[in-house]
């Protein structure tokens, strides 16, 4: 069985400091590296002060399709192939998923080098909810496909983290206050680990106008989920009817279940009321 591995690592989305030790080593031993962007591969290597030997493909959404075959064949040769993108993990908005794929039905061995995220960085610094959150990938850039988009997640109750282009941020912006409501908190984080690092918070409709000039650098953006919707009488007063068919009294059932959900003990009582009657 053939030794030859392929080797997911993530790159440092700023500050070359934060490259882990693993990098480094598969980055001086691998045999194969497939890069984003060659270039930026070859200036990070420099910035890092570590010497590359094996070969350098190019690898990136318009070749991934056609050049994976090249990868797997070298990983069965008993190649360790090295696969970074630009900036943070392979795969989360870059190059290696059809990879992965493709590595897993035909039974060749993947592993990966965590490190640096631009996701869980933002996430980390924004300040708001991180128990639970969505990444949506890059917003849209066209404005019907980015209204249906922020309509679909106007529910969403988790943290959402999106990518976006420095110069749309302030349409992006303006346009989840519309959909999201404009008073929905929020964190724009720019050039996150560089030198010029800044995370501004407010809500959405504020930050909209602070960026509507125009951006420089690599931006995320991080927002609030949707506030839990308020409970109606409607909602529950099928609980408070199983606990009368239970043998408990209407008043005392509306009151628990008044007492559990937030609703008015009076409103329950009185949609039991008309639920029971007819």
């Amino acid at each position: 069985m053939s030794d030859g591995k392929i080797y997911l690592a993530a790159t440092p989305i700023g500050d070359a400091g934060d490259a882990t030790p693993r990098l480094r080593a598969l980055l001086e031993s691998a045999d194969l590296i497939a890069a984003e962007d060659t270039r930026r591969l070859l200036n990070l290597a420099g910035r890092m002060e570590v010497p590359l030997s094996g070969r350098i493909l190019a690898f990136h959404d318009h070749n991934e399709a056609d050049r994976s075959g090249e990868l797997l064949d070298a990983a069965r040769a008993g190649q360790t192939v090295l696969v970074v993108s630009d900036a943070g993990m392979p795969t989360v908005s870059d190059p290696g998923y059809r990879l992965v794929r493709r590595a897993h039905d035909e039974g060749v061995a993947v592993t990966v080098v965590p490190g640096a995220s631009a996701v869980l960085t933002a996430l980390a610094i924004s300040g708001l909810a991180t128990d639970r959150f969505s990444f949506e990938g890059f917003a849209p850039r066209k404005d019907g496909d980015r209204s249906r988009l922020f309509h679909a997640l106007a529910g969403e109750q988790r943290t959402m983290v999106f990518f976006d282009s420095p110069h749309r941020t302030g349409d992006t912006l303006a346009a989840m206050a519309e959909h999201f409501g404009a008073d929905r908190e929020a964190a724009v984080c720019r050039e996150l680990t560089k030198t010029y690092e800044e995370v501004k918070r407010g809500s959405l409709l504020d930050l909209a106008q602070w960026a509507q000039p125009g951006l420089k650098g690599e931006v995320t953006i991080v927002v609030s989920g949707a506030p839990d919707a308020e409970l109606q009488p409607e909602d529950v007063v099928a609980e408070v009817l199983f606990l009368t068919d239970a043998g408990m009294r209407l008043k005392a059932a509306a009151a628990y279940i008044a007492e559990r959900t937030g609703v008015r003990k009076k409103d329950l009582y009185d949609a039991a009321l008309r639920e029971s009657r007819i």
